[in-house]
């Protein structure tokens, strides 16, 4: 019998047809226009593969140089991605900016990407500068991925002890009134724990920080008011008082832990 005919060989629409589509890789940063900005990434880039040799995988510019809000004091951020495990950070000068570098387990890095509130949003514009197996375009890709989704949801648990989180910072600084500088450092902790509640509970990623209080207003012009008063009140009890109206204002819907007593 005619192997041929029992078998007949696939045409080549038909091979075609049985290829899977291979998926593009995550499209790239246009490089920084700022005058010499990118020699010095170059410099950094060969400091960080000086350092780390034959267990570095993948380096990765991160921050404002990507987001196209570069200025005159911004950093050289990058996240070093290495074989094995690390957790290290060092901060290196080059020329009159600052390198910002952290180190990073590759493979702890991509477990930790599904519940990160910040990776997604800091990776999805990230510009690869060294890749190993493409392992660094795939974290990018898994990041634009994990940030189409959304963060989780946040817990009705959680909500509340965010709650109770930022009334107690505002009640240490309203007891340490009598000592201005007290309060006001409490009162910082205070607005830092307002953000994190603020984008956690209206279920949106985590901005930089730079770009917090415009995004706060564009999403909700009221709480932005009350932001902008309390970032430039005179005094403090005018912060203060500003300061409550806007957790006021951000916890409305959130209930008070309960009562034991």
């Amino acid at each position: 019998m005619d192997s041929q005919a029992t078998h007949p060989i696939p045409t080549s629409e038909e091979l075609k047809a049985e290829l899977l589509a291979m998926p593009e890789p995550p499209e790239q940063p246009d490089p920084i226009d700022e005058p010499g900005f990118e020699e010095l990434v170059a410099v950094a880039l060969r400091h960080v593969r000086g350092r780390r040799g034959g267990d570095l995988v993948s380096v990765i510019l991160v921050g404002s140089s990507v987001r196209r809000a570069i200025t005159t004091h911004s950093d050289i951020d990058l996240i070093a991605l290495v074989k094995g495990q690390a957790d290290g950070h060092e901060i290196v000068r080059v020329a009159d900016r600052l390198a910002d570098i952290r180190y990073r387990g590759h493979q702890e890095f991509e477990e930790d990407l599904p519940y990160s509130p910040r990776l997604p949003s800091l990776l999805r514009k990230a510009r690869i500068l060294f890749d190993h197996d493409s392992i660094g375009a795939k974290l990018i890709e898994r990041a634009n991925q994990r940030f189409r989704q959304g963060p989780p949801p946040v817990s009705i648990n959680e909500q509340i002890r965010m709650k109770a989180e930022c009334f107690h910072w505002l009640g240490k600084a309203r007891d340490l009134a009598d000592k201005p500088a007290t309060a006001q450092y409490l009162l910082s902790i205070f607005f830092d724990d307002v953000v994190s509640a603020f984008f956690r509970l209206r279920g949106f990623w985590l901005t930089a920080p730079s770009d917090v209080p415009k995004f706060i207003a564009s999403r909700d012009a009221g709480l932005g008011d009350l932001a902008g008063q309390f970032l430039t009140a005179a005094t403090l009890p005018e912060r203060l008082n500003f300061g409550h109206d806007l957790a006021d204002t951000l916890f409305k819907d959130v209930p008070n832990p309960a009562r034991i007593d």
